[in-house]
């Protein structure tokens, strides 16, 4: 079972924006897609670059350094499809988001 851990405000993260945050010592990119939030391992598998630092189109984020495409629902890379990200649990309570670890 996950243990939830608060990341951010719900108005910390806008719509159409990501976040990168710590969760237990891993680096975690946390996204509202139209007010739901979804979390994925912030490190992208073709170069490592910061996938919450990337855009958000609908419910893909775009890596910053070489555009590998990820859908942050099933952390699904849409360029290779043999690969993905994790992806983790979100919970929003009240204000606050939760991410599961």
């Amino acid at each position: 079972m996950a243990n939830f851990v608060r990341v951010a405000a719900t108005s910390e993260i806008p719509p159409g924006q990501g976040k990168t945050v710590d969760v237990g010592g891993k680096q975690v990119a946390v996204f509202n897609c139209e007010g739901a939030f979804y979390a994925i391992d912030n490190i992208c598998k073709h170069r490592g670059g910061p996938l919450g630092e990337g855009e958000v189109d609908g419910i893909n984020v775009i890596c910053p350094w070489h555009g590998w495409t990820y859908n942050v629902t099933s952390g699904e890379c849409l360029d290779e499809p043999d690969c993905h990200v994790d992806k983790f649990e979100v919970r929003v309570e009240g204000d606050d988001v939760l991410v599961g670890v």
